[in-house]
C-alpha cells in the first residue's frame, strides 16, 4: 500500500466499470479517499468492498442530478472525469437520440462536473486537479464515431480553457487520450482478427492498452510529480498517434 495520496480525496465519475473503476482502485491503493459515481448500484457495491469508497448513484445525463451529486461529494482534491458512452452511428445514420446520449455524457456532464468541482475548490481556497479522459478518436477518424469523436475533441478544447482560467486558483487541468483499452466491451468488440490486426499494426508497442495502463498515467498527472503540467493532453496509445 502506497501513502502517496494520504489525506487526499478524489471524485471518479464512471467508476463502476472500465477505466474509471481502475482509477478508483489505483487511487485507493495509494491512500486516497475515493468518491465513486456511477449509475449501477451493484458496480458501486463491489467497488466499495474493494476500496472502501463512498458511493453516489447518479445518471450524469441528468444535469440537475449531476450537479447535486458533485455538491454531495464536496470539495475533494481531485476529479477524474471518466464517465463515457458511445453509440455507433455513421455520418449518414446519426440520430438525435444518439447525439444527445454521447454528447450529454461525454462532454456536457464532464463540463458540469468540472465546473462544480472548480467552484468547490475556489470556495476552500483553490488548489487541486482535474483529469479529463478523452480518446485518440478525437485525433483520428474512425468509422461510426462521429459524435464520439466530436465529444472527445470538444473535451480536449475545454481542458485547455479550464487550465487557462483555473490556473489562477492553483487548479491544474489535464487530459489523457487512450487508444483502444481492454475493457470488457472492448475485448468483445476487437476480438475479430480482421478488425483487430490492422489496428494493432499501427501501435509500435505491439498491443492495446489495459485499464491499469491508463489509470497509472492518470495517477502520475494528478500527483506532485507533475506540478508544472497543465493544459496538456497525454496520449496513452502505445505510439499510435506518433507514427
Amino acid at each position: 500500500m502506497s501513502t502517496q495520496f494520504d489525506g487526499k480525496s478524489v471524485i471518479v465519475t464512471g467508476a463502476g466499470k472500465g477505466i474509471g473503476r481502475a482509477c478508483a482502485i489505483e487511487m485507493a491503493k495509494r491512500g486516497a479517499t475515493v468518491v465513486a459515481m456511477a449509475r449501477t448500484a451493484s458496480d458501486l457495491e463491489s467497488l466499495k468492498d474493494k476500496t472502501g469508497c463512498t458511493s453516489i448513484i447518479v445518471d450524469l445525463l441528468n444535469n440537475d442530478a449531476a450537479r447535486a451529486a458533485m455538491r454531495e461529494a464536496g470539495a475533494c482534491d481531485f476529479l477524474i472525469n471518466c464517465a463515457g458512452t458511445n453509440v455507433l452511428e455513421s455520418v449518414l445514420e446519426m440520430t438525435d437520440d444518439g447525439y444527445e446520449a454521447v454528447m450529454g455524457i461525454n462532454l456536457r456532464a464532464a463540463l458540469i462536473c468540472a465546473q462544480e468541482f472548480a467552484r468547490a475548490r475556489v470556495n476552500v481556497g483553490g488548489g487541486g486537479s482535474i483529469l479529463n479522459v478523452t480518446s485518440i478518436a478525437g485525433h483520428r477518424g474512425f468509422n461510426e464515431h462521429m459524435c464520439y469523436a466530436a465529444s472527445k475533441a470538444g473535451l480536449e478544447g475545454a481542458t485547455r480553457v479550464m487550465a487557462k482560467e483555473l490556473g489562477a486558483f492553483g487548479i491544474r487541468v489535464n487530459a489523457v487520450a487512450p487508444t483502444v483499452t481492454m475493457t470488457e466491451l472492448a475485448v468483445a468488440a476487437w476480438s475479430d482478427p480482421e478488425k483487430k490486426d490492422p489496428m494493432m499494426a499501427r501501435h509500435p508497442i505491439g498491443r492495446f492498452a489495459e485499464v491499469e495502463d491508463v489509470a497509472k498515467s492518470i495517477v502520475m498527472l494528478l500527483s506532485d510529480d507533475a506540478p508544472m503540467i497543465t493544459g496538456a493532453v497525454l496520449p496513452i496509445d502505445g505510439g499510435f498517434l506518433g507514427v
